[in-house]
């Protein structure tokens, strides 16, 4: 349960800080929208991303791996379709937000015990 709790503050951490580094991702920066909007976005990663990896795997094999990218931008514009606090200008806002929220969570992995 700890877990799952400082998951949620990292993805929170993570949405925040892309919502403050690429202009076309919009959040607001109270405590409450954010975190659920992490929520959001965690429920989304863990339901809807595996079942597009697996469809998509031809892609991923024949990218490399690189077609994940997009898989996560996916997440990201349909994170910001479920719910209003988070806005997504376009696929590039959602890409580069991606890539930001996955090296920041990868950041918070290594400097956080498990």
């Amino acid at each position: 349960m700890q877990n799952l709790i400082i998951r949620l503050f990292v993805n929170a951490v993570a949405l925040w800080v892309a919502a403050q580094l690429v202009g076309g991702i919009d959040l607001p920066g109270e405590f409450w929208p954010v975190l659920l909007v992490a929520a959001v976005f965690g429920i989304v990663n863990a339901l809807i991303r595996p079942v597009l990896i697996l469809l998509s795997l031809p892609f991923l094999i024949l990218t490399l791996g690189l077609f994940t990218l997009v898989i996560n931008a996916l997440m990201l514009m349909l994170t910001a379709a479920l719910i209003a606090p988070l806005s997504v200008a376009s696929f590039w806002s959602a890409l580069l937000g991606s890539i930001l929220i996955s090296l920041v969570s990868f950041l918070f992995s290594v400097l956080l015990p498990e």
